[in-house]
């Protein structure tokens, strides 16, 4: 039972910092954002 429990809590402050990893990267690390044109091939806008 002892073994149960020591993996229970390696995979617990794996899964924890797993996740934390994963929210720092999304908080602290947001890009910056720009306009992007790209022509599409086939597409004809119509003058008026």
């Amino acid at each position: 039972m002892p073994s149960l429990f020591r993996f229970l809590f390696v995979v617990a402050t794996l899964g924890a910092l797993v996740y934390g990893g994963l929210y720092v990267l999304a908080v602290h690390f947001e890009p910056e954002q720009r306009e992007v044109a790209k022509p599409l091939p086939g597409v004809k806008i119509r003058k008026q």
